[in-house]
Order: C-alpha cells, then structure tokens, then sequence
C-alpha cells in the first residue's frame, strides 16, 4: 500500500461509497485490542479497592459491560449506515451550532482518558527507554499524536497487531496469576452488598459509554451494505470480551495483591509475569495496549474539536496541516494533566469515570431514540452541516432535555467529592447512570414526536419523509 493511501484524507465529511472498504469482523479486533490494557486492569481492581467481594465485583462487572457495551454498540451501527463521525450526527438533535454543547464536554473527556492512560504509559515507555516516567509519558504522547495523524487505517493495522499480541500476554499473565493465588478462597468469600455491586456496574458501564461519542467513527469506512447486525454484535463482544478480561485480571490481582498492587500497578503487573527479556515484553505489551486506546482517544478529540469549530465556520474539509494542529492541541492538553497527577491517579480515576457518566449518558440516550425510533435511520446528510437547514442552527427542545438528563442524575450521583441527597437512602448505591439514560429518552421521545427539528428560516420538515438522493437510505 503506498504512503498516500496510508494517511487518512478524510475530517468530518461524508465518506463516499467508493472509498468503503473492510468487515464488521473488523470492529472486533479493535475494540478486542483497545480494551486488553492496564487502564481497564486498574478501573476492574477499583471495584474490590473500594470493597467487593471478587465474585459480586465480577458479576457486577459483566452486567455493566454487556449493558453499557449495548449501548456503544448500537453507535457503532450508525457507521457504515452514514459514513459519518458520531458526533456530526449529534446535529440532528442538537442543531449545527447547538451540539456544541455536548462535544465541549467530550473534548475533555479524551484529554482526560488521553492523561490516564499517558500516566500508566508512560511508566512502561519509561523501563523500556530506561527514562524516568515524565520522559515516557512524552515520548508515548509524541508517539500516539503521529500515529492519529495518519488516521483510519493505521488505527484498525493498530487494533488487529495489540488484539493478537495483548490476549496472548493476558494468557500468559493469567497462568501466571493463579498460580499465586487461591482462587477458590477468593471465590467463596462472597458476600452480596448492594452499593459496591452497583459501583462494579458502574464502573464498567461508564467504561463502554465512554467509548459512544466515537465508536461510529471507526466504523464509518465499512460499507453501506454491511448489516447494522453484524455491525453490533462484532463491536459488542470485542469490547466486552475485551474489558471484561481485563477486569477480572484486574479484579483478582486487587483481591490477591492488595498495597503491593495499588503502590506500582505497572510494575506489580510485569513483576508477576518475570524478569529480563519476559518484563521488556510485558513493559512493550502495556504500552501498546496503550497506545491503541490513546490513538483512538486523540483521533476523536481531533473530530469532535473539528466538528465543535465547522458548526460555526462551516468547514467540512480539512488539509494535512489542520489536522496536524488539531492533535497537537490533544496532545499538549492530555500531556500537561497527565504530568500534572501522574502522582494522584488511582484516587482520582474512579470519580473521573463516573463523572464523565454524568455528562454521557443523556447524549447516548437522546442519539439512540432520535436515530432508531424517531428518524429511523434516515438523516438529511446536506443539512447537517447547514445551520439554515431541516436541523436548525440551535435545538432548544433537546439541549433543554439533555441538561434536564444531566440535573437529574445529581441526587443520585455518588462521588469523593459531590454526593447526591438520595445515595444515603439507597444505600450508597449510585443509580445516576440509570437515571441518566431513561430520563433523557423518555422526555426527548415526547418532545420529539410532537415538535419535529424545524429550522429558523427554512420549509417544515417532518420527519419520516422518503430520502432524497441526498438522504441515508433506509435499510
């Protein structure tokens, strides 16, 4: 393949048919490859840290994946359907200008994940480089910034080389792991408690709604023939087989390791798997698994940073250079928190996750209702990127709900530092994600039937019309 087909040449527009190339299978190794890394080993062990039991954590964690990774997944669908980012189709609910307001909020979610995940990196980078841990975390972000640049298809060559090599080292570190541990003590100290069962679930469960805002973005070369199905199930059981692997190494190593693990969690790791040339390994495999999550991370905070300016400016294209620029800016934000807590961050990645929940929850809910129930499936592609079209530049119906879905989750919400009113009741269990999805849906559904988008100064469209030329067919 020559280098001019490598770098990727598409931002934010539409991608067209004859540049479609690929298999859902492909979504499976990279969703498979993003999630065999050390961040989803550390945010599995956070659910025995903050007291389960190994066999509730893991029970917890498997609902919470399968449910949040369902809900990933039926993003990942809208892909090839669209051939869109996800994030440019937050217009239709939104309006052009107004999806702003979400995508600011997921612009810091990628410098947040692009920081953790640098932190435990660059630990690795800096054995194998035989640095100290701020030169690794800069050498990996240099690395990562490079690699998102040349875009798409390095990014799936990425998933496809870390999901072979990263399950292996996990095969390995497994064996190597029970061989410590006493697997049936651990497993018969089971003890149901309410709140640290829904913790495991949410911590999973915002781990996959995390990946929502951009999962259709590495999707969206597939092409238009290839079926929503197939699509779905590929993305949510690489995801979920992937972090849930993860987890339950993550959870058995908290349960068995304790202070040992929670002091040095990248060299707890390797030390389990040996010394010399095996611990060189292990310090390559954590960095790359690594490095796949973080290509993506900076990839989608390059879009949404694209789409969040293009709403304004009108832009749909961009040339090598502004690309370039947009991932520096990624890269210098996410380097700068990572040095700035690389100190502080197993104590702060739990609230970071949930946090993020908060905000990600009423987005993901309002997308799937508008997409699959309300538009089903059909969008105005043209007037996406047009604030005087179908879509409008503002839509103060959904941007009123989405805060609504955001307000409604705070009594809920259970973090170090806000605690809603209505955790102690429960228990200390936090069910904000839950109320975050179902609230958002159900006023956004009713909203939506009875005001359809409306722009200021164009014709009334109604949804459910038959798709121009212009228009995604219907399947």
């Amino acid at each position: 393949m020559a280098a001019e087909d490598l770098v990727e040449r598409r931002s934010i527009d539409v991608v067209p048919d004859d540049e479609r190339h690929g298999t859902a299978f492909s979504q499976f190794t990279l969703w498979l490859g993003a999630n065999l890394q050390i961040t989803a080993v550390v945010t599995g062990a956070l659910a025995v840290v903050f007291g389960g039991d190994v066999v509730w954590s893991l029970v917890g964690l498997v609902l919470g994946n399968l449910l949040g990774g369902a809900v990933m997944a039926l993003h990942s669908a809208q892909g090839p359907k669209l051939g869109l980012p996800q994030m440019i189709q937050s217009r239709a609910q939104f309006g052009v200008k107004g999806a702003v307001v979400p995508l600011l909020l997921v612009i810091l979610m990628y410098v947040g994940f692009f920081a953790s995940g640098s932190v435990l990196a660059g630990q690795a980078t800096a054995e194998l480089t035989h640095t100290d841990d701020t030169t690794g975390i800069v050498v990996f972000a240099v690395v990562t910034a490079v690699m998102a640049a040349v875009g798409y298809r390095v990014i799936h060559v990425l998933g496809r080389v870390a999901s072979v090599i990263c399950a292996l080292a996990f095969v390995y570190l497994g064996i190597r792991l029970l061989d410590r541990v006493d697997l049936s003590a651990l497993l018969g100290d089971a003890h149901f408690d309410l709140p640290m069962f829904l913790l495991a679930v949410s911590l999973s469960a915002s781990w996959q709604l995390a990946f929502g805002p951009y999962v259709a973005d590495y999707s969206r070369y597939l092409p238009r023939t290839t079926s929503a199905k197939a699509t779905f199930w590929w993305t949510l059981s690489g995801s979920a087989i992937g972090s849930q692997w993860s987890m339950t190494f993550g959870v058995l190593v908290a349960a068995s390791a304790g202070d040992a693990f929670l002091a040095n969690q990248v060299g707890y790791v390797v030390g389990l798997g040996g010394t010399g040339l095996i611990a060189s390994f292990l310090y390559f495999v954590i960095a790359l698994g690594k490095l796949t999550i973080n290509v993506l991370n900076t990839y989608g905070g390059f879009m949404s940073m694209v789409t969040s300016i293009s709403g304004f400016r009108g832009q749909k294209v961009l040339g090598p250079r502004g690309r370039a620029a947009y991932i520096a800016v990624i890269m210098v934000a996410g380097t700068a928190v990572a040095l700035l807590g690389k100190d502080s961050f197993l104590s702060s990645f739990k609230d970071f996750l949930l946090f993020l929940l908060t905000f990600f929850t009423p987005w993901s809910a309002i997308n799937l209702v508008d997409y699959y129930l309300l538009s089903r499936e059909r969008y105005d592609i043209p007037a996406l990127f047009d604030p005087h079209g179908r879509y409008g530049a503002w839509r103060w119906d959904a941007l009123v709900v989405y805060g609504v879905g955001v307000l409604a989750q705070l009594p809920f919400l259970a973090t170090h530092f806000y605690t809603g009113p209505l955790v102690d009741p429960l228990g200390g269990a936090d069910i904000s994600w839950i109320v975050g999805l179902v609230v958002p849906a159900v006023l956004y559904w009713a909203l939506a039937r009875r005001n359809p988008p409306v722009p200021g100064d164009g014709p009334r469209a109604e949804r459910g019309v038959s798709p121009t030329a212009e228009e995604a067919p219907a399947p």
